[in-house]
């Protein structure tokens, strides 16, 4: 994988609590003018990202990862809000969202991009790595529906639900929370759903906690699929 610094004066310092998540985002926007969106430092609401990642598999380091980058927004996961802070951010170039399949290339380096960044900050656990859209619903739908969350967690990168598991018994939306999803207040609860299952099952995104999209979230809680 190539690494090319490209520094972004857009980033603040870390504060005292470690590096524990992985946000990954798609760009919807070209290389080049993605790169000067992340480094715009006279834009309305500055942004920025540690890493942006090429279709040709070429990494563009912005931010130091001992550095804040602005890539969350408004953000909640696993009880904590404004994640920026505690977190890698990575924006993957993608022109079309979920009419964009990702390219070989480009997933084999997001694959040695992630194994390093968790190898330095073993703090990031399997749930912890996540899309925009988990930790944004209704907001952002980011990386995608055609992302391929399986084949990452196959790479040791994030989780994927056990196959052939029984349904989630009890309060889906607790069950929702239990796993990291923030609690559907200021978030309509259906759009927490559909976040869950723009993630895990991206065929059928509909908001509906229907019997398999519950025995999905069962297959992540189960203690034995590492999720807590």
């Amino acid at each position: 994988m190539k690494v090319v610094e490209r520094l972004s004066p857009n980033h603040a310092p870390r504060t005292d609590q470690p590096v524990d998540i992985l946000v990954l985002h798609y760009t919807e926007l070209p290389l080049q003018e993605s790169l000067d969106i992340l480094s715009d430092d006279k834009r309305e609401g500055r942004v920025s990202a540690h890493y942006v990642l090429a279709e040709d598999g070429t990494a563009y380091r912005l931010v130091p990862e001992d550095r804040t980058a602005w890539h969350a927004g408004t953000s909640w996961w696993r009880g904590r809000e404004a994640v920026n802070a505690t977190s890698i951010g990575i924006e993957i170039v993608n022109l079309h969202g979920d009419r964009h399949d990702y390219p070989d290339v480009q997933i084999a380096a997001l694959i040695e991009l992630c194994t390093e960044i968790i190898a330095r900050h073993p703090g990031i656990v399997p749930r912890n790595v996540v899309g925009h859209s988990d930790i944004a619903p209704q907001r952002k739908i980011d990386p995608g529906r055609r992302f391929p969350w399986k084949t990452l967690a196959a790479a040791g990168i994030g989780l994927w639900p056990k196959a052939g598991g029984r349904p989630l018994d009890g309060d889906f939306q607790a069950g929702l929370q239990r796993f990291g999803y923030c609690p559907p207040l200021a978030v309509p609860p259906r759009e927490i759903v559909k976040a869950f299952q723009r993630h895990f099952r991206p065929g059928q995104v509909d908001g509906m906690p229907d019997p398999e999209t519950k025995a999905l979230l069962a297959g992540l809680l189960d203690p034995l699929g590492g999720a807590l």
